[in-house]
Protein backbone atom coordinates (compact mmCIF):
# COMPACT_ATOMS: atom_id res chain seq x y z
CA UNK A 1 0.00 0.00 0.00
CA UNK A 2 1.47 3.59 -0.53
CA UNK A 3 1.82 5.91 1.74
CA UNK A 4 -0.26 7.85 0.46
CA UNK A 5 -3.69 5.13 0.55
CA UNK A 6 -2.54 4.56 4.09
CA UNK A 7 -5.27 4.75 6.75
CA UNK A 8 -5.04 8.23 9.09
CA UNK A 9 -5.31 11.53 9.49
CA UNK A 10 -4.21 13.51 6.61
CA UNK A 11 -3.16 17.14 6.43
CA UNK A 12 -5.44 18.54 4.16
CA UNK A 13 -8.91 18.79 4.58
CA UNK A 14 -9.91 15.59 2.44
CA UNK A 15 -10.63 13.22 5.03
CA UNK A 16 -11.97 9.65 5.38
CA UNK A 17 -15.22 10.61 4.37
CA UNK A 18 -14.18 13.00 1.61
CA UNK A 19 -13.98 16.56 1.36
CA UNK A 20 -14.36 18.26 4.62
CA UNK A 21 -16.95 21.52 5.14
CA UNK A 22 -18.43 22.82 8.88
CA UNK A 23 -21.47 20.73 8.01
CA UNK A 24 -19.87 17.78 7.63
CA UNK A 25 -17.41 18.44 10.65
CA UNK A 26 -20.19 19.08 12.99
CA UNK A 27 -22.89 15.56 12.09
CA UNK A 28 -19.20 13.77 12.80
CA UNK A 29 -18.64 15.64 16.43
CA UNK A 30 -22.28 15.15 17.12
CA UNK A 31 -21.74 10.96 16.37
CA UNK A 32 -18.47 11.11 18.40
CA UNK A 33 -20.53 12.74 21.32
CA UNK A 34 -23.94 10.60 21.29
CA UNK A 35 -21.46 7.26 21.09
CA UNK A 36 -18.50 8.42 23.52
CA UNK A 37 -20.27 12.02 25.71
CA UNK A 38 -19.42 15.18 25.81
CA UNK A 39 -15.87 14.81 27.79
CA UNK A 40 -14.18 12.64 24.75
CA UNK A 41 -14.70 15.64 22.21
CA UNK A 42 -12.20 17.40 21.22
CA UNK A 43 -10.42 18.73 18.25
CA UNK A 44 -7.90 16.04 17.79
CA UNK A 45 -10.64 13.27 18.63
CA UNK A 46 -12.97 14.55 15.62
CA UNK A 47 -9.24 14.89 13.52
CA UNK A 48 -9.12 11.20 14.14
CA UNK A 49 -12.43 10.58 13.73
CA UNK A 50 -12.61 12.24 10.10
CA UNK A 51 -9.14 11.33 8.93
CA UNK A 52 -7.79 14.42 9.11
CA UNK A 53 -5.54 16.43 11.41
CA UNK A 54 -6.64 18.51 13.97
CA UNK A 55 -5.60 21.71 12.51
CA UNK A 56 -7.26 21.00 9.41
CA UNK A 57 -11.14 21.43 11.16
CA UNK A 58 -9.90 25.55 12.45
CA UNK A 59 -10.86 26.53 9.27
CA UNK A 60 -14.39 25.36 9.55
CA UNK A 61 -14.80 25.99 13.59
CA UNK A 62 -11.92 28.19 15.39
CA UNK A 63 -11.94 26.70 18.43
CA UNK A 64 -13.84 24.77 21.02
CA UNK A 65 -16.26 27.15 22.06
CA UNK A 66 -17.34 27.29 18.23
CA UNK A 67 -17.72 23.37 17.76
CA UNK A 68 -19.82 23.35 20.93
CA UNK A 69 -22.09 26.14 19.83
CA UNK A 70 -22.30 24.15 16.64
CA UNK A 71 -23.37 20.83 18.68
CA UNK A 72 -26.05 23.44 20.16
CA UNK A 73 -26.82 24.54 16.45
CA UNK A 74 -27.48 21.23 14.86
CA UNK A 75 -30.19 20.91 17.61
CA UNK A 76 -32.32 23.51 17.34
CA UNK A 77 -31.92 22.64 13.39
CA UNK A 78 -33.09 19.32 14.30
CA UNK A 79 -35.75 20.80 16.29
CA UNK A 80 -36.77 23.07 12.99
CA UNK A 81 -36.75 20.18 10.55
CA UNK A 82 -38.59 18.27 12.78
CA UNK A 83 -41.22 21.12 13.29
CA UNK A 84 -41.58 22.01 9.72
CA UNK A 85 -42.13 18.06 8.51
CA UNK A 86 -44.81 18.18 10.92
CA UNK A 87 -46.08 21.02 9.38
CA UNK A 88 -45.74 19.44 6.15
CA UNK A 89 -43.31 22.26 4.86
CA UNK A 90 -40.31 20.28 4.58
CA UNK A 91 -39.30 18.32 1.18
CA UNK A 92 -38.05 14.84 1.90
CA UNK A 93 -34.43 15.10 2.96
CA UNK A 94 -34.34 18.39 3.83
CA UNK A 95 -31.59 19.02 6.45
CA UNK A 96 -30.05 15.99 5.97
CA UNK A 97 -25.95 15.84 4.85
CA UNK A 98 -25.34 16.10 1.45
CA UNK A 99 -23.86 13.26 0.25
CA UNK A 100 -21.06 12.13 2.75
CA UNK A 101 -20.46 8.46 4.35
CA UNK A 102 -20.00 10.04 7.70
CA UNK A 103 -22.82 7.90 9.99
CA UNK A 104 -26.26 10.67 10.21
CA UNK A 105 -26.39 12.44 12.83
CA UNK A 106 -28.06 10.27 15.81
CA UNK A 107 -27.11 7.08 14.42
CA UNK A 108 -23.29 6.39 14.94
CA UNK A 109 -21.49 3.42 13.49
CA UNK A 110 -22.32 -0.29 14.66
CA UNK A 111 -19.05 -0.25 16.52
CA UNK A 112 -20.63 2.64 18.74
CA UNK A 113 -23.34 2.22 21.20
CA UNK A 114 -26.10 4.10 20.11
CA UNK A 115 -28.15 6.47 22.08
CA UNK A 116 -30.26 4.76 24.34
CA UNK A 117 -33.44 6.07 23.64
CA UNK A 118 -34.74 7.25 19.93
CA UNK A 119 -38.14 9.13 20.53
CA UNK A 120 -40.32 10.07 17.33
CA UNK A 121 -41.51 13.23 17.31
CA UNK A 122 -45.09 12.68 16.82
CA UNK A 123 -47.67 9.70 18.13
CA UNK A 124 -46.80 9.74 21.51
CA UNK A 125 -48.70 10.11 24.57
CA UNK A 126 -49.38 13.47 25.72
CA UNK A 127 -48.74 14.70 22.43
CA UNK A 128 -49.93 18.80 22.10
CA UNK A 129 -53.38 19.09 21.40
CA UNK A 130 -55.00 22.64 21.51
CA UNK A 131 -58.12 22.93 23.49
CA UNK A 132 -61.53 22.91 21.06
CA UNK A 133 -64.05 25.66 21.85
CA UNK A 134 -60.85 27.87 23.82
CA UNK A 135 -60.16 31.30 22.49
CA UNK A 136 -56.48 31.49 20.89
CA UNK A 137 -55.80 27.68 21.59
CA UNK A 138 -53.55 28.26 18.39
CA UNK A 139 -50.72 29.74 20.32
CA UNK A 140 -51.11 27.46 23.34
CA UNK A 141 -50.70 24.24 20.84
CA UNK A 142 -47.60 25.80 18.62
CA UNK A 143 -45.27 26.14 22.31
CA UNK A 144 -46.63 22.87 23.13
CA UNK A 145 -45.12 21.83 19.57
CA UNK A 146 -41.99 23.85 20.08
CA UNK A 147 -41.89 22.23 23.57
CA UNK A 148 -42.15 18.20 22.36
CA UNK A 149 -39.83 19.18 19.21
CA UNK A 150 -37.11 20.04 21.81
CA UNK A 151 -38.04 17.46 24.18
CA UNK A 152 -37.72 14.44 21.18
CA UNK A 153 -34.25 16.05 20.14
CA UNK A 154 -32.81 16.04 23.61
CA UNK A 155 -34.00 12.56 23.98
CA UNK A 156 -32.25 11.37 20.72
CA UNK A 157 -29.03 13.02 21.65
CA UNK A 158 -28.88 13.29 25.72
CA UNK A 159 -25.10 13.74 25.74
CA UNK A 160 -25.45 17.35 24.14
CA UNK A 161 -28.65 18.47 26.42
CA UNK A 162 -26.76 19.94 29.17
CA UNK A 163 -24.99 22.42 26.02
CA UNK A 164 -28.78 23.52 25.99
CA UNK A 165 -28.49 25.70 28.88
CA UNK A 166 -24.38 26.08 29.63
CA UNK A 167 -23.48 27.95 26.67
CA UNK A 168 -26.03 30.24 26.99
CA UNK A 169 -24.55 31.29 30.34
CA UNK A 170 -21.53 31.45 27.57
CA UNK A 171 -22.58 33.39 24.95
CA UNK A 172 -24.43 36.38 24.68
CA UNK A 173 -27.88 36.43 22.50
CA UNK A 174 -26.57 38.64 19.82
CA UNK A 175 -24.00 35.99 19.21
CA UNK A 176 -25.59 32.44 19.61
CA UNK A 177 -26.49 30.38 16.29
CA UNK A 178 -29.43 31.88 14.19
CA UNK A 179 -31.71 28.54 14.57
CA UNK A 180 -31.77 29.01 18.54
CA UNK A 181 -32.86 33.08 18.17
CA UNK A 182 -35.39 31.21 15.35
CA UNK A 183 -36.87 29.28 18.25
CA UNK A 184 -36.64 32.44 20.84
CA UNK A 185 -38.33 34.48 18.09
CA UNK A 186 -41.18 31.64 17.35
CA UNK A 187 -42.39 31.47 21.31
CA UNK A 188 -42.20 35.23 21.63
CA UNK A 189 -44.54 35.23 18.06
CA UNK A 190 -46.67 33.14 19.80
CA UNK A 191 -46.85 34.31 22.87
CA UNK A 192 -47.82 37.71 21.19
CA UNK A 193 -50.40 35.78 19.60
CA UNK A 194 -51.90 34.87 22.37
CA UNK A 195 -52.81 38.75 23.24
CA UNK A 196 -49.94 39.21 26.02
CA UNK A 197 -48.01 42.38 25.48
CA UNK A 198 -44.48 42.70 25.66
CA UNK A 199 -43.47 42.47 29.20
CA UNK A 200 -45.65 39.80 29.89
CA UNK A 201 -44.41 37.88 26.83
CA UNK A 202 -41.20 38.43 28.08
CA UNK A 203 -41.80 36.93 31.48
CA UNK A 204 -43.65 33.94 30.03
CA UNK A 205 -40.66 33.05 27.49
CA UNK A 206 -38.57 33.44 30.29
CA UNK A 207 -40.89 30.79 32.39
CA UNK A 208 -41.17 28.75 29.42
CA UNK A 209 -37.90 28.23 28.35
CA UNK A 210 -36.69 27.89 32.18
CA UNK A 211 -39.18 24.94 32.33
CA UNK A 212 -38.59 23.35 29.47
CA UNK A 213 -34.87 22.67 29.79
CA UNK A 214 -35.04 21.95 33.30
CA UNK A 215 -37.70 19.26 32.91
CA UNK A 216 -35.37 17.93 29.97
CA UNK A 217 -32.60 18.01 32.06
CA UNK A 218 -34.15 16.00 34.84
CA UNK A 219 -35.54 13.53 32.64
CA UNK A 220 -32.08 12.87 31.71
CA UNK A 221 -29.98 12.58 35.03
CA UNK A 222 -28.03 10.11 36.27
CA UNK A 223 -29.79 7.45 38.30
CA UNK A 224 -28.66 3.82 37.91
CA UNK A 225 -25.76 3.66 39.64
CA UNK A 226 -25.05 -0.11 38.70
CA UNK A 227 -26.81 -1.00 35.91
CA UNK A 228 -25.70 -4.93 35.90
CA UNK A 229 -27.47 -5.33 39.10
CA UNK A 230 -31.14 -7.33 38.12
CA UNK A 231 -32.39 -6.04 42.00
CA UNK A 232 -34.09 -2.56 41.32
CA UNK A 233 -32.78 -1.15 44.82
CA UNK A 234 -29.16 -1.97 44.27
CA UNK A 235 -29.62 -1.16 40.74
CA UNK A 236 -30.21 2.43 42.31
CA UNK A 237 -27.36 2.19 44.67
CA UNK A 238 -29.92 2.94 47.39
CA UNK A 239 -27.79 0.92 49.73
CA UNK A 240 -25.45 4.18 49.40
CA UNK A 241 -28.35 6.51 50.97
CA UNK A 242 -28.85 5.95 54.95
CA UNK A 243 -32.20 5.03 55.76
CA UNK A 244 -32.27 7.58 58.58
CA UNK A 245 -31.21 10.23 56.83
CA UNK A 246 -32.71 10.08 53.16
CA UNK A 247 -35.81 7.66 54.21
CA UNK A 248 -38.21 9.68 51.51
CA UNK A 249 -35.67 9.89 48.70
CA UNK A 250 -35.41 6.14 48.96
CA UNK A 251 -38.70 5.58 48.79
CA UNK A 252 -39.21 7.80 45.58
CA UNK A 253 -35.93 6.66 44.08
CA UNK A 254 -37.83 3.95 42.20
CA UNK A 255 -40.49 6.55 40.62
CA UNK A 256 -37.64 9.25 40.47
CA UNK A 257 -35.67 7.01 38.35
CA UNK A 258 -38.76 6.75 35.82
CA UNK A 259 -39.10 9.52 32.73
CA UNK A 260 -41.86 11.91 32.86
CA UNK A 261 -42.03 12.05 29.18
CA UNK A 262 -44.95 14.05 27.01
CA UNK A 263 -47.72 13.77 29.54
CA UNK A 264 -45.91 15.57 32.37
CA UNK A 265 -44.43 18.10 29.86
CA UNK A 266 -47.57 19.17 28.17
CA UNK A 267 -49.43 19.17 31.79
CA UNK A 268 -46.77 21.60 33.26
CA UNK A 269 -46.54 24.05 30.14
CA UNK A 270 -50.38 23.85 29.79
CA UNK A 271 -49.80 25.25 33.62
CA UNK A 272 -48.00 27.65 32.89
CA UNK A 273 -50.30 28.76 30.24
CA UNK A 274 -52.73 28.72 32.07
CA UNK A 275 -51.07 31.13 34.69
CA UNK A 276 -50.30 33.65 32.03
CA UNK A 277 -53.55 33.41 30.61
CA UNK A 278 -55.46 34.07 34.15
CA UNK A 279 -52.64 37.36 34.64
CA UNK A 280 -53.61 38.87 31.55
CA UNK A 281 -57.30 38.23 31.87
Amino acid sequence: MAPEDAPGRRASDHGRYGKLSRERVLVAALGVVDAEGLSALSMRRLGTELGVEAMSLYRYLPGKGALLDGLVEALYQQVEEDLAREAGDVPEGWGAPAATDVPATGAPPASRAAPETQVAPQAQPGAPEARPGSEGAGWRAGLQRIAHAVYAVGLRHPEVVPLLATRMLSVPLARRPAAVLRVDENVLRLLHEGGLDTDTATAAHRAFTAWLLGYLLVDLRAMVDAPEEPDPAFRLGLHRLPAHDFPRLRESAPSLAGRGGRAELSAGVDALLDRVAGATG
